[in-house]
């Protein structure tokens, strides 16, 4: 039998790709190469803790909104599959959200111990080889995220130990000299585990450190990661090195000595002894199972598969990427990296399958084509809404207007539009030169809050208005920034924007 779509990988993404195609009653399969769903999370983090937020208590009853504040959850209608009920822990365990996918991946067509050996395509069909069988498929999307550690180019990079396998019992390093090689979360969460029992830990990157409440971006540093920097600043014998490792050998005594190049100081070179060194570089896509006929096109250091705006591959029709390896599109801007963000991406790729494979439009609301109506389906949109909030800048509603009827179209990744007679395309995003400035330097120039004369230039997130006529920009409005994000004051927000609709209609 040959399925409309395999897809490889029953993490979040793949199963909520699944539970869409399920609920439509498309023909698919998933195939899992562990025992149960989720299996990364049943390594990682490896100290347990998710840097992933559970807000329980909102103050809201609105569910959309209230995703906002609930980063684990996948998209369902049912209630009891909510991560809430799994854990009220702001920052849970790793465990829950297995936990959580178990009972999710319950009723989908999943197919585990099927770990794939080969992808291989051959007039326009797909041919899976597995562990066990071979299936055979029209389209195949890959959610299986990055698996592979990244191993950078260091002379003596072999004689590391790896995030992945390092022991992560603290007594293990009792009274040595660590060396961290990364700035990454993995890296700094690893220093933190160690702060009770190592002598001296460094951390070293060629870049300097970038915090996560500065640039908005959730895969920079998180504060939840970031005690070390305290032991650090504050003089306990330990220290972030700004440079390169040019070298690692091995000493006599069973240590390491290695070569770093600062990358700012006079002191150039330095020789620096340690008795562990671990490799905290990030993940890697794995295209090894992929043969010559389908083997896509690589991005990003060859760290991602290239895709086009349709989350598909470049260079191989009908390959599609799920979940974490879609953050090629946004790669350290918006939040495809993870599952509070792409959990909508893998919405907006099941709209586009259907409207390509099955002759189904993208989903739509029809609204009275009056500044009025428009202004007031922006507003109530803009307030709630959970995926243009997690996906700012990259996914957007679109309000199409042509023959005096309008119609309302919601989560579009912007980099999908097509040209119509006339669109206001709708954004939540930050200003330019947001992640440039220390967001708690009270002496920086603020616009004030609710300021609708200096809306567009407005630093914090707030809603974009951009009107499009055959796919070129005509105008654009911006929506006033506010303190709890409330884009419904009649005077500053409403107003305004009703004056701009008007105009472009």
């Amino acid at each position: 039998m040959t399925h409309d779509y395999l897809i490889i990988g029953a993490g979040p993404a793949g199963l909520q790709l699944a539970a869409l195609l399920e609920r439509d009653g498309h023909d698919y399969v998933v195939l899992e190469a562990g025992a149960a769903a989720g299996t990364f999370f049943t390594r990682y983090p490896r100290h347990r803790t998710l840097i992933s937020i559970n807000k329980v208590f909102t103050g809201s009853e609105d569910p959309e909104f209230n995703l906002r504040s609930d980063w684990n959850s996948l998209l369902t209608d049912d209630p009891a599959l909510l991560f809430k009920n799994y854990s009220r822990r702001y920052f849970p365990s790793a465990d829950d959200l297995v936990r959580y996918l178990k009972d999710f991946a319950d009723g989908l067509k999943v197919s585990y111990g099927r770990k794939v050996q080969r992808v291989s395509r051959a007039e326009g069909i797909f041919t899976v080889e597995t562990s066990v069988e071979t299936f055979t498929a029209r389209r195949v999307v890959v959610a299986t995220g990055v698996p592979q550690l990244y191993v950078p180019p260091i002379e003596g990079a072999e004689l590391c130990e790896r995030y992945d396998t390092v022991s992560v019992d603290p007594a293990g390093f009792e009274n040595q000299r660590v060396l961290i090689i990364g700035k990454g979360n993995s890296a700094f969460e690893t220093a933190d585990a160690l702060v009770e029992s190592a002598a001296v830990i460094h951390v070293a990157g060629p870049h300097a450190i970038r915090l996560a409440w500065q640039t908005h971006y959730v895969g920079h540093l998180r504060a939840v990661n970031n005690n070390f920097l305290d032991t650090y600043q504050l003089k306990s014998q330990n220290a972030v090195l700004d440079g390169t490792v040019e070298s690692i050998v091995r000493r006599d005594d069973g240590g390491f000595r290695i070569v770093f190049r600062y990358a700012r100081t006079s002191e150039r070179l330095r020789e620096i002894d340690y008795d562990r060194v671990i490799l905290a570089t990030g993940f890697r896509f794995d295209a090894s199972i992929f043969d010559e006929s389908a083997r896509p096109e690589l991005a990003i250091n060859d760290r991602f598969p290239a895709q086009t705006p349709a989350f598909e591959s470049v260079n191989v029709p009908g390959l599609y990427f799920a979940g974490t390896l879609s953050q090629q599109r946004d790669f350290k801007k918006s939040t495809n990296g993870f599952i509070h963000g792409f959990r909508y991406g893998v919405r907006a790729l099941h709209r586009i399958l259907r409207s390509r494979h099955h002759d189904i439009p993208w989903p739509s609301a029809p609204v009275e084509a009056t500044p009025e109506a428009i202004t007031d389906a922006i507003i109530a949109r803009i307030n709630v809404s959970s995926a243009l909030w997690q996906q700012f800048g990259v996914l957007a509603d679109v309000v199409t207007v042509s023959g005096g009827a309008a119609r309302y179209h919601q989560e579009v990744p912007v980099a999908y539009l097509g040209p119509e007679p006339l669109a206001l395309v709708v954004t939540l995003e930050y200003g330019p030169g947001h992640d440039q400035v220390d967001p708690f330097d009270i002496t920086v120039p603020r616009i004030a809050e609710n300021d609708a004369a200096t809306a567009h230039r407005a630093s914090y997130l707030h809603p974009v208005v951009r009107c499009l006529r055959d796919g070129v920009l005509h105008k654009t409005h911006h929506l006033a920034e506010n303190l709890e994000n409330h884009w419904n004051l009649p005077a500053v927000h409403q107003e305004p924007l009703a004056r701009f609709v008007k105009d472009v209609l």
